[in-house]
């Protein structure tokens, strides 16, 4: 009886990893179908399927800025997969001979025998580990994506807001609402007592975007007349990798927008600011 049933559990045991193989295997020719396609510029708006709000076009406009830059090696590794019921996610990372790997979620839907590319990202929460309920412990993410989503965020509600702002009363109402430099240079001002209120602003605004949005920020610089500050910031991060923005406002807008924060804070603390846009970073150069 013993024998009888534990030969009962291989051939159960057996049974589903054969159909886990097989699965596996549907899934990786997706992948590699869904590779040749991109890699031959063959994919349409009609193998797209991205959720609300985003748009094919979208979609295939990222995908498209994928495939000049990629290394198809990188593309051949077989990737990790997780499938929940009709949808299929594929991990990969890219990037890596360029000193940039990044792994990200390429995802799609599974319909009457056809696959549909939703969308990709390359922010993802691990949540698909968890395999048991209850629990109080839920995967994290390092502190430099958790930020990146934060300000993700809280960009897209402003971005919101001026073009409502726009629409309803003027574009110069809408940039107004970004004139904070007063309130700013007071919290340098009674935050760092330590020195003059010009010289407490260069440093309140090094540890503020250092410590409080989680930008790389190098001080080159500091002195009475002059002061010079490399920042990488998130805000241009999400120009860069985040396709929605785009299509929310326009560069000239988004531009901007950190210009009249960054030169009515400057003008507030005493300070003449003139800003280089670098590839992945801003010099501010400040004068008096």
């Amino acid at each position: 009886m013993k024998r009888s049933a534990a030969l009962l559990i291989s051939v159960c045991f057996l049974v589903l990893w054969v159909s886990n193989l097989a699965n596996s295997q549907d899934e990786l020719k997706i992948w590699k179908e869904f590779v040749s396609l991109l890699k031959d510029n063959k994919i349409t708006l009609e193998h797209i399927r991205p959720p609300s709000p985003l748009t094919k076009e979208s979609q295939l406009l990222m995908l498209n800025s994928f495939r000049v830059k990629a290394d198809w090696q990188e593309w051949e590794v077989e990737p990790e997969i997780v499938r929940y019921k009709n949808l299929v996610t594929f991990i990969i990372t890219l990037g890596q001979k360029r000193n940039s790997p990044w792994t990200y979620t390429f995802n799609f839907l599974l319909e009457d025998n056809k696959w549909y590319y939703r969308h990709l990202e390359g922010v993802f929460i691990r949540l698909d580990k968890i395999t048991s309920l209850p629990t109080s412990e839920f995967p994290d993410l390092p502190e430099a994506k958790k930020a990146y989503m934060r300000q993700e965020f809280y960009w897209g509600k402003m971005i919101w807001l001026f073009n409502t702002l726009s629409e309803k009363e003027s574009k110069d109402f809408a940039f107004s609402i970004f004139l904070d430099g007063a309130g700013y240079f007071l919290a340098a001002k009674v935050w760092i007592p330590f020195f003059p209120p010009s010289r407490a602003f260069i440093l309140y605004l090094c540890w503020e975007q250092a410590n409080l949005r989680h930008n790389m920020v190098t001080l080159e610089k500091l002195e009475d007349n002059e002061a010079i500050v490399r920042i990488s910031p998130h805000y241009w991060a999400l120009w860069r990798q985040a396709a929605h923005v785009k299509q929310q406002i326009s560069y000239e807008d988004y531009r901007k927008i950190y210009e009249t924060i960054w030169q009515d804070r400057a003008k507030n603390a005493g300070w003449n600011l003139k800003i280089e846009y670098k590839k992945s970073h801003c010099v501010f150069h400040f004068t008096k």
